[in-house]
């Protein structure tokens, strides 16, 4: 069995999207392993332009799987919203071609929040994030408080997650002189989701 992994070695605008979806013709399973949803990988193929943002490449190609890993981090709303898209463009996604880490790490709403916060608290320090929490949720991946897919099929477990993690940004938050963050109903996310992970 023969493995290629395509590594940027620099931030974005690499064309690494376009090489995979190249190699991607010769491959049975495309993964894409790490990053979010900041960036973009637009195709073209047979006249049709295909903007890809957390998919893989391999998705627009016919009998391939299509693999979110475990070092990407999914902002879900981003993830349905993009799967509407090249649906309406006659890319099948289904739980055949298109399969989720289940310790994938979630991008949630207090995520971004965060990001925004802190941006705007740099002042003239600002780095320029995309504010879409991609930064913080790493933190939290690192930190071992994220929410993770697999954390969606326990109602209980999701709670102490959540108190976990919420706990951790509220403090900056306060610290900062920023209201609270509120929980985020996931439950509905979860039907939402291809349901094979």
């Amino acid at each position: 069995m023969k493995n290629i992994a395509v590594v940027g070695s620099q931030w974005g605008d690499e064309g690494k999207g376009k090489i995979v979806d190249w190699l991607s013709e010769q491959a049975d399973i495309v993964i894409r392993f790490q990053g979010g949803h900041n960036a973009g990988h637009t195709l073209v193929i047979e006249g049709i332009t295909y903007k890809l943002r957390l998919l893989p490449s391999g998705i627009v190609r016919k009998n391939k799987i299509s693999i979110i890993g475990n070092g990407v981090v999914i902002d879900p709303w981003a993830l349905l919203d993009e799967i509407k898209e090249i649906k309406e463009k006659g890319i099948d996604v289904n739980s055949e071609n298109f399969m989720i880490s289940e310790a994938a790490n979630l991008i949630l709403p207090f995520h971004r929040e965060m990001d925004e916060i802190r941006e705007d608290a740099a002042g003239k320090s600002k780095i320029g994030t995309t504010r879409r929490g991609i930064g913080p949720a790493y933190e939290d991946k690192v930190g071992r408080r994220s929410i993770r897919v697999m954390d969606l099929r326990s109602e209980k477990n999701l709670d102490q997650r959540l108190e976990t993690v919420l706990m951790h940004h509220n403090a900056i938050r306060k610290g900062l002189g920023k209201k609270y963050s509120k929980r985020t109903n996931l439950k509905k996310i979860f039907y939402k989701l291809p349901q094979k992970y």
